[in-house]
């Protein structure tokens, strides 16, 4: 009973996460309009993170792919996951649009190419879900450690501007909820099942605070102030010259 009362919870805060997804998409296409408006604004997708968006992606796309791989279909796990890993293609979409970068394309089509690829194999290669649920559980573990220096490195993009540019605050915010969920979730299935979910719904708790806090540093501290006001001068010192 405990398993259904904490999936349902966990799927219901889930929500929140599309919410933060959907608040960030927005968030870039207010940008967008401003920017058009007004040259000189900054660029929409600023201080994005490409990095950061493709870990969180990855972190969707295995715990949607262990969700469907498991003896007993978890749906509590699959169907918010595949909402979310979308969403994230969204908005790497609309960071593709806005820098014209190999990278981001790069990220794009390969997340896109995974999330496309692997239902194919699930449907269509007898006896994948077994092996499904190896790699999945490993591939959590990568994750952990690739969505732990994603972060960090949006969070080194924020101290080195001194500003949040693009970032969304709730994007962030409903993230961590979302982890505190997965949490109480991957306790109810137990430690055998539910450990990858434990593993990386910690480590990212953990970076969602690290980053919420810098939305504050940028407020207060004398060192954001300064580094962005530098950050503004160089054009001018270039334009000078």
């Amino acid at each position: 009973m405990s398993y259904h009362i904490t999936g349902l919870a966990s799927s219901a805060i889930f929500l929140l996460t599309i919410g933060g997804l959907w608040a960030q998409l927005r968030l870039v296409w207010q940008r967008k309009q401003s920017a058009a408006n007004d040259t000189t604004q900054e660029r929409p997708t600023a201080v994005l993170s490409v990095n950061q968006f493709v870990s969180s992606y990855l972190a969707f796309f295995s715990f949607f792919l262990y969700g469907a791989c498991l003896e007993r279909f978890n749906h509590y796990l699959v169907w918010p996951r595949l909402a979310a890993s979308l969403l994230t293609l969204a908005v790497l979409f609309e960071i593709v649009r806005d820098r014209r970068d190999r990278v981001a394309m790069l990220a794009f089509v390969v997340c896109t190419a995974l999330l496309v690829g692997a239902p194919l194999g699930l449907v269509t290669i007898p006896g994948a879900a077994e092996w499904g649920r190896t790699v999945s559980q490993t591939l959590i573990v990568i994750v952990t450690v690739i969505l732990a220096q994603g972060y960090l490195h949006q969070v080194l993009m924020i101290r080195q501007t001194g500003r949040t540019g693009g970032v969304s605050a709730r994007l962030h915010q409903f993230f961590l909820w979302k982890d505190i969920s997965t949490i109480a979730f991957a306790l109810s299935m137990g430690t055998s099942t539910g450990w990858p979910l434990m593993l990386l719904s910690t480590v990212s708790a953990i970076t969602k605070l690290i980053t919420l806090w810098h939305f504050r540093w940028v407020r207060l501290s004398p060192i954001a102030s300064h580094r962005r006001e530098a950050t503004v001068a160089e054009p001018a010192a270039t334009l000078s010259h």
